[in-house]
């Protein structure tokens, strides 16, 4: 069997969380791609459920739509049982879910620094701690988790600690499980991507100026695309990645080496 073929998700079971549109969705159809059924996780859950009719239509896979709050246990437990019900098994989860405000430090509310830690950190916690429950279970498994550039640099000019300190957490959280579960069969890797030109930020007009200057400083000199991402997931989804865990993979266009 040649490299290609051993790269395929086929028989794989996967959630993604904010999959319904952005880089969850792009990621979650390259697994259907690959040959993974998938499970399209999202609070918007009629954008879920055209996000998981649209890939078993392209795919010959099955992809169900599940609404759930990550910030919330009991949400993510009854997504994690809806999960094993339909597919009867979870090999991989990529938690993918969060939000960025951007607000300057002083003027920032409690609710406002607590609402963006609350998913960007709990959230990837509270999803990644259920499905390694499983996974630890079941044998093995392998968890990707979206953390930032912006766990490794202060952006400019927009101010956002709070994004940036949750997206620091999610690559220690990384390197945490990574550690704990390496000997049960679970690796647990993350993502950082740059900054990337989904959709929704393409079309902002808020962000348009931000846009502008952010690619001024970028050596490639523009933003990434969401499937510029989809390789790296898929091969951290199958088992050709199976001595990788504990890594904080940068897709940034060269933006934090300036």
């Amino acid at each position: 069997m040649g490299i290609i073929e051993k790269m395929r998700l086929d028989g794989k079971n996967i959630f993604v969380t904010g999959g319904a549109r952005g880089i969850g969705k792009s990621v979650a159809t390259a697994f259907a791609e690959a040959g993974a059924n998938v499970a399209i996780v999202d609070l918007d859950i009629n954008e879920a459920k055209k996000t998981a009719m649209e890939l078993e239509k392209n795919h010959s896979i099955k992809a169900i739509a599940i609404e759930a709050d990550v910030t919330k246990p009991d949400d993510v437990n009854a997504m994690i049982a809806t999960v094993l019900d339909v597919f009867g098994r979870l090999d991989v989860a990529f938690c993918n879910a969060g939000i960025c405000m951007n607000i300057p430090a002083e003027e920032m509310t409690f609710e406002q620094w607590k609402k963006v830690i609350d998913i960007n950190l709990t959230g990837v916690f509270l999803t990644a701690q259920a499905a390694g429950k499983v996974m630890i279970e079941q044998g093995g498994g392998s968890i990707i988790n979206t953390a930032s550039m912006s766990g490794h640099i202060v952006n400019v000019p927009q101010p956002q600690c709070s994004y940036n300190a949750s997206k620091a957490g999610v690559i220690q959280l990384t390197k945490s499980l990574a550690v704990e579960w390496a000997t049960k069969n679970v690796r647990v890797n993350c993502i950082s991507p740059g900054y990337m030109g989904t959709e929704l930020t393409l079309n902002s007009p808020s962000l348009k100026p931000l846009i502008e200057q952010w690619n001024k400083m970028a050596p490639l000199h523009r933003m990434g695309r969401p499937e510029e991402l989809q390789s790296i997931c898929v091969y951290l989804a199958g088992d050709t990645s199976s001595f990788t865990t504990g890594s904080d993979f940068v897709i940034d266009g060269a933006f934090t080496c300036i």
